[in-house]
């Protein structure tokens, strides 16, 4: 029997072809929902991060572009966490991407 199969109820419990199909059907959507959960955190980050710099009085993608040209290199997933946790730091880094911005604007 497969092992794979424990849990199963009726006719995928007892008999081999239904246990196999349902398997294999499992492991579809395991496969499919692994790259799933990667665009659903980013989305949610993304959310996080912009919930965050809305209220400091700024837009999500003039945030991002002033973190970049400040060259700092902290990922979506601890933004979002800093906007959720931390706040006094999130502020600091929302100075620092105004800050970029502004001398990105004096550059050109």
């Amino acid at each position: 029997m497969i092992r794979a199969a424990k849990g199963f109820r009726m006719r995928r419990s007892k008999l081999y072809r239904y246990a196999s199909d349902a398997v294999d059907h499992g492991r579809q959507y395991a496969f499919r929902d692994r790259r799933v959960k990667k665009r659903t955190f980013r989305a949610l980050w993304q959310i996080r991060i912009n919930a965050a710099v809305r209220a400091a009085g700024m837009t999500y993608s003039r945030f991002m572009e002033g973190l970049k040209a400040a060259k700092v290199g902290l990922d979506r997933k601890v933004l979002a966490d800093l906007a959720a946790t931390d706040n006094g730091a999130f502020s600091e880094l929302v100075k620092v991407a105004q800050n970029a911005l502004k001398a990105k604007a004096a550059k050109a």
